[in-house]
Formats: structure tokens, sequence, C-alpha cells
């Protein structure tokens, strides 16, 4: 199958698309798809796909995860599959779990006869921020087959620091929760030279990103780490003059439901005090986006023990922390026991310490990796169900 998952790879990264609404993209899937013994639906808001192989016996349920959007980015290549859209490109790697993951079907659909208990396929839009996954629950993924899965798996490739062919897991968590400060701080504005006579919102905007940084190292558990960083900041429009207002927006990200709960209610606390302190006004918006990835024990360990038999022990290697990247399959992982697994794609011959990383104009990813991504989700699936075949 190799030849016919590199061809549908290149199809997808060609044309990348965005958010929640890929049609494009869940055409060329439905059709990868056509003929398999499938029970395809698409969803209502977004343009999901869900299907269902019923195995020839009825039993537990086992749900594969692939996302499918694209990124905002001008890709830097010149490769004859580069993306042919200006300013999106595949950068994350998603078109190869999509890809992966139609392959796990064909795969599986030849061994349906061997399968007591169904899959369920999970294409997914919107996972970089729009969050496709608690959509697709919404709309009732977790019931397709009509029993709620046992165990969820979801695949992530990454373009550097892991060498090509290498599944990388750990139980706990395994990407950071992601959210989201916006804080607009409004004062009066004037001119440069007689700041008593306005209020200037920059002194106050700046104390709170540096007092935001004081609070994660003196607030927070070293060993439950949080990370704030301020990636915008935005004020005036000259040097003489002081602006109305000044705004920046925040990531913050944290690794436990605990550090998760308390730096929203510490955060926003923070920033009211100061605007107060200084006699100004200030909007701050809190939203939580994406909760922390935790794989269930059971699932990660079953996992790694399935990559070194069906593979070979060298190619697993236990995370020593998690990443601090977020992912919305948290979503899942919040209902269903779940495991998540990078796996390592750097391109042949590349330096995996040098290599481009995920969401870079230049992130490359290896087509070699798509047959053992398949392989990988089809034996999770049908070693899963045969953990909860009667004895005997």
């Amino acid at each position: 199958m190799s030849s016919e998952l590199v061809r549908l790879r290149h199809a997808l990264h060609r044309e990348p698309e965005l958010g929640l609404d890929l049609p494009r993209t869940q055409d060329k899937v439905l059709g990868a798809l056509a003929g398999l013994p499938l029970e395809v639906s698409t969803g209502k808001r977004l343009s999901s796909i869900t299907a269902v192989l019923r195995g020839a016996r009825p039993g537990p349920t086992v749900l594969l995860r692939g996302d499918m959007d694209a990124l905002p980015v001008t890709e830097r290549s010149r490769d004859d599959m580069a993306s042919g859209i200006p300013g999106r490109m595949h950068a994350c790697g998603h078109d190869l779990h999509t890809t992966m993951l139609t392959g796990a079907a064909h795969l599986l659909a030849e061994r349906r006869d061997r399968l007591a208990g169904d899959v369920v396929f999970m294409f997914q839009p919107g996972e970089e921020g729009a969050g496709g996954a608690k959509i697709m629950i919404e709309e009732g993924l977790l019931d397709a087959s009509g029993r709620r899965p046992v165990a969820a798996y979801a695949l992530h490739v990454i373009s550097s620091v892991i060498p090509q062919g290498v599944f990388v897991s750990r139980s706990g968590p395994i990407m950071a929760a992601a959210d989201r400060l916006v804080v607009t701080v409004r004062g009066a504005g004037g001119h440069g030279s007689a700041p008593h006579r306005a209020n200037d919102p920059i002194p106050a905007a700046c104390e709170m990103v540096t007092a935001l940084q004081t609070m994660v190292t003196r607030g927070f558990d070293v060993f439950d780490p949080v990370v704030v960083t301020v990636g915008s900041f935005h004020a005036g429009t000259a040097d003489n003059i002081i602006p109305d207002e000044a705004q920046f927006e925040t990531t913050i990200r944290s690794f436990s439901a605990a550090a998760h709960s308390r730096v929203q209610e510490r955060a926003l606390a923070l920033v009211r005090g100061i605007a107060a302190a200084h006699g100004l006004e200030v909007d701050a918006d809190y939203d939580v986006n994406y909760p922390v990835t935790v794989n269930s024990a059971v699932e990660a360990d079953f996992a790694a023990a399935t990559v070194r038999e069906v593979f070979d022990e060298h190619r697993f290697a236990q995370a020593p922390q998690p990443f601090t990247g977020s992912e919305d399959f948290s979503f899942v992982c919040d209902e269903v026991p779940s495991a998540f697994i990078a796996l390592g794609a750097c391109p042949t011959g590349a330096d995996p310490a040098g290599a481009a990383y995920n969401h870079s104009a230049e992130a490359a990813f290896d087509d070699a990796v798509l047959a053992d991504g398949a392989a990988l989700y089809a034996e999770l699936a049908m070693r899963r169900i045969a953990l909860e075949a009667p004895a005997g």
C-alpha cells in the first residue's frame, strides 16, 4: 500500500485547508475510503468524517483519530508536492495522520473477519485551535458504533528532535493545556511631554507582563510547571503621544488539572489588581482552549508494548517529560482511556537535532513513516479488541 499512501499524502499536501471547513480534504478522504465496508457519516458543523468498521462478531469499540487541517503558513519548498495555495501549509503533518488512518481503514477492512468488535475512524478538522474534536464529540462521535470506545489512540508525526521511525509516548500528561489571555488596558491619552495630564496605560501593561512571569515562579510548584508567554504587545502610534490603550496577548500552558484551574484565577486577579492600582480600566478575556492531554497508564503501556512487538525494541522511546504543545485529542482523553503517540518523521539524511520543527515554513516530513503509522493504527485496534475477547 505504500505507493497509494504516498499519492494520497501528496494530494492532501498540495491542497491544504484551514479550520473546520475542509471540503476538498473531505472529498479526498471519502474517495480513499470508497468501497470499504464502512458506515460513514459526515459532520454538520464541520467537515468531519466518522467511519465505523463492524467486526465479524460483536464486541468492544476502539477509536482511532487522525486530524486533517493545515496551518496559515507559506511553505518554503520547491518540491513538486509543495502546497499550491499561498499562505497555507501542512506544516504540522496532519496530511500524514489522515493518510495513515486511511491506510489503517484498508488494513482493518481486509481483516474484518478477525475482529470481534468495532473500530471508529475519526477524521477530524480544526485541531489547530478550532476545537474540532470537541465538536465531533458533541455531534455523537463517541456513540457512533452504539458502544462507547474502551480505548482511543492518536499518532502525531514530529519533523525534528525524534529520529525517523521512532515512536515516543509516556503515561500521564503527554501534552500541555493551552489557554489564551487577552488584556486591554484603558487609560487616557495625552502629550508625551506631560504624562501627569494623561493616564498612561503602557507602564501598567508592562508591569502586568513582568508580574505574570513572577506569578509563575512564585505562585506555582516548579514540579507542576506553568508557562506564560506574551507573544503580542501593541500600544501607541508615535514617541510623543500617550495612547488611550495598550493590549497584549498571552499563551498559558499547564500540565495538570489543578494548575490549569488555578492559573486562570491568579492571572485575572493579577492584571485587574495592577490596573486598579494605577487607576486604569482593564478588559481581561481568558479563553480556556485545550485541557491537558493525559495518557491512560494502561493504554500508554499497551501502545508501547505493541510498538516493541510489531516493530522492534529500539523503535519505542519513553518520553522523559510531556511535550509543551497542546492537542485537542485531550477532549477524547477526558472521555475515553487513551494514548497519544509521537512518531519521528525527520527526512532521511537530516539531523533530527537541527531539522525544522513542526509549524515551521520549512518543516518536512518523510513519506517513509506512512506505512508504519498505518500498520500501528491497525495493530493497536486489533490487539486492543482482542484483549476484551472472552477466554476460550
